[in-house]
């Protein structure tokens, strides 16, 4: 498959992908069509990897970018990896230059945790 142009471009998270991916799927099936590898590889990916449902981790993300230090590539990254602990979230911010401290990190995690 080759791509000719993008038309548009907005930034999705990892659970609304597959939202997405899903509905594709059904309608190539319903169309008797075949999925490539590639396809398939990807539903397999989405459905491994997200961890809540696409109104959760969109709402998330706007709570996210609420935040001070919040830049949205990096609320939608949290949103995409949903982190537990203080490390995994220092790890997500480990090439920004400044550091949060530990109660922005604790702030971060108890947002991740009323939407898992």
């Amino acid at each position: 498959m080759k791509v000719k142009g993008i038309i548009s471009e907005e930034k999705v998270t990892l659970p609304e992908m597959r939202s997405v991916l899903l509905r594709v799927e059904s309608e190539r099936l319903a169309a008797e069509k075949e999925m490539s590898y590639e396809f398939r590889r990807s539903i397999e990916h989405a459905n491994q990897l997200s961890k809540t449902d696409p109104e959760k981790s969109r709402d998330l993300v706007s709570e996210l970018v609420k935040m001070e230090k919040m830049k949205p590539e990096i609320a939608y990254r949290i949103a995409n990896i949903m982190p537990k602990t203080r490390d995994e979230v220092r790890a997500i911010f480990a090439k920004e230059r400044f550091t949060l401290s530990p109660e922005e990190i604790d702030s971060i995690i108890e947002l991740v945790i009323t939407h898992y």
